[in-house]
């Protein structure tokens, strides 16, 4: 009797669309070479790239799953929530993201005064080119015109000293709210995810209060295997989903080569005991 070969799923990562440094068709493409079975592409507070990425996607034979990763203003801090499977013709979730969207080109011209003003000039303008989508520019895209740039060795630095949440080159954003995104992936028939907890600098209590909250409006996982999290917060937050009954899920949160902790489809499997996200998916 032969034995089953488990799916590799890979449920966060991004494209040029957003932050990403590969088109989505490239992003299809590096999935399926690396072993992926069932991929989604998550691109931040955007959509625009999920019928590209479908079509490569569907024509390698691999199962596209519908995706976005949606920024969210909790206690004073930012959280993603991941939007997985539903339908990206929702109107109330496209105007919902076209607003979050049109927060970002104010910040960045605020980020690039501010940096200005730390002694590094034209950053914004600098910036500009390395995003996709000038609608999405992010901290993500001047980073890497600082690296360019010579004023910092590589992207991990420019957010250590001076783009991180507590860094001096960071201008704090009003997201939308954690109901608001729920309620727009709910709308458009999808399941919400709160993307890699373990990257949050919240207290216990502050971590028990964030979890209740998107438990009691219905959110229904978190990812538990992500690039962004060490091993030991794997088991860390598969006690935190055994705990609430949330579902698990996964993704490299790959951005593109040499930028990005972990590749498409290279993370190990879930913990034993935990029920997938993708549990009931056909």
């Amino acid at each position: 009797m032969r034995t089953a070969v488990p799916l590799i799923y890979d449920l966060h990562c991004h494209s040029t669309v957003s932050d990403g440094l590969l088109a989505p068709e490239a992003v299809a493409e590096r999935a399926y070479a690396n072993g992926v079975n069932v991929w989604a592409l998550t691109d931040h507070d955007e959509i625009g790239g999920l019928a590209r990425a479908g079509d490569a996607a569907r024509a390698v034979g691999m199962r596209f799953v519908t995706g976005v990763e949606i920024s969210v203003t909790w206690a004073s801090q930012t959280v993603h929530i991941v939007g997985l499977a539903f339908d990206p013709a929702d109107a109330a979730m496209a105007a919902g993201l076209a607003d979050t969207r049109a927060g970002r080109a104010r910040r960045a011209k605020q980020m690039g005064e501010r940096l200005a003003a730390m002694g590094m000039p034209g950053a914004y303008e600098g910036a500009l080119p390395f995003a996709g989508n000038p609608e999405l520019i992010s901290r993500t895209h001047f980073a890497r015109y600082l690296v360019d740039a010579g004023y910092c060795p590589d992207v991990q630095t420019v957010f250590n000293k001076i783009l991180g949440d507590d860094c001096p080159g960071h201008v704090p954003m009003q997201w939308a709210t954690l109901a608001q995104a729920v309620a727009w992936i709910h709308g458009a028939g999808g399941r919400a995810v709160i993307a890699h907890p373990g990257r949050y600098k919240y207290s216990p209590v502050q971590f028990g209060a964030l979890f209740d909250e998107f438990r009691d409006l219905g959110g229904e996982g978190i990812e538990v295997v992500t690039g962004s999290h060490r091993p030991d917060q794997y088991r860390e937050y598969a006690d935190v989903a055994r705990h609430y009954g949330f579902l698990a899920s996964c993704g490299s949160d790959f951005h593109g080569p040499g930028e990005s902790r972990h590749d498409l489809g290279s993370l190990p499997p879930l913990p034993a005991g935990l029920k997938p996200v993708w549990h009931d998916w056909a």
